[in-house]
């Protein structure tokens, strides 16, 4: 009994209070990072809602341009998403000045560039730029991740949670590392990018294969690009640049 309560809580938390919207968003919701299409028995199955149900929602949002119907009778995510996507990305004023700084980390470091933002419990790919290499670690704009593993997430956490002291450390260097955390034969080196008025837009982040970030010299040259583009970014969005310096100092001081 105790079960099943707590699961009809759950579900009352999740609902917005408008049925008819939340199993909209339920079909959605169903396409994965790797779903080009499904078929209606998949749709049924993946939101527990009844055939007649979802073929009458996708009705809607077909016309809506959410969804669309395909050739061979399966379904595809249509074109509004897309455009509501990149309205998401202007409503954050970085793409003009994070776009080029990760071309160049891309380019200069040969690894994937990426900058997150936190949603929730997950941190997203707003931007990102992938290397010409061909071994390389593929991310793709939009795709979440939880934010408790991986050096993105640390720094999200550390600047969106200032109470919680496991993050003194990434507060303090401004940097964060993470081994194989969320993929076990992948690395990354994450520097948070602040506003105008101090508090913090997102991460600026670097990830490879675990091999190529193995050596001490590459994770230092590494934090120290990061930084610099962070503290760039920064100036440019109108933020404080000095608040980087000690931490770039610490990576121009000569090994002991």
């Amino acid at each position: 009994m105790r079960e099943t309560t707590e699961s009809s809580a759950d579900a009352k938390e999740a609902s917005s209070g408008v049925a008819v919207l939340d199993r909209a968003f339920a079909i959605l919701n169903a396409f994965g990072s790797n779903d080009d299409r499904l078929t209606l028995t998949e749709l049924s199955r993946r939101t527990g809602l009844y055939k007649s149900t979802v073929l009458r929602l996708l009705g809607a949002l077909e016309h809506g341009g959410y969804i669309r119907k395909l050739s061979d009778g399966q379904y595809a995510v249509g074109h509004q998403p897309l455009r509501l996507a990149t309205l998401y990305q202007r409503s954050f004023q970085v793409g003009p000045v994070v776009e080029p700084l990760l071309q160049q980390l891309s380019r200069e470091l040969g690894e994937t560039a990426s900058f997150y933002v936190r949603q929730g419990d997950h941190r997203l790919v707003l931007y990102r730029v992938e290397p010409t290499r061909s071994v390389r670690v593929s991310i793709r704009i939009g795709e979440e991740f939880a934010i408790d593993k991986g050096a993105s997430g640390k720094v999200l956490l550390a600047f969106t949670e200032p109470g919680d002291s496991r993050w003194d450390d990434v507060r303090g260097q401004l940097w964060a590392v993470s081994y194989g955390e969320r993929d076990p034969e992948t690395a990354s080196a994450s520097v948070p990018v602040f506003d105008s008025t101090g508090a913090l837009l997102g991460a600026l982040t670097l990830s490879g294969p675990r091999g190529r970030f193995d050596d001490a010299s590459t994770i230092d040259a590494a934090l120290k690009m990061l930084l610099d583009s962070a503290r760039r970014a920064t100036v440019a969005l109108g933020g404080q640049g000095a608040r980087y310096d000690a931490s770039i100092a610490r990576f121009d001081r000569p090994p002991q």
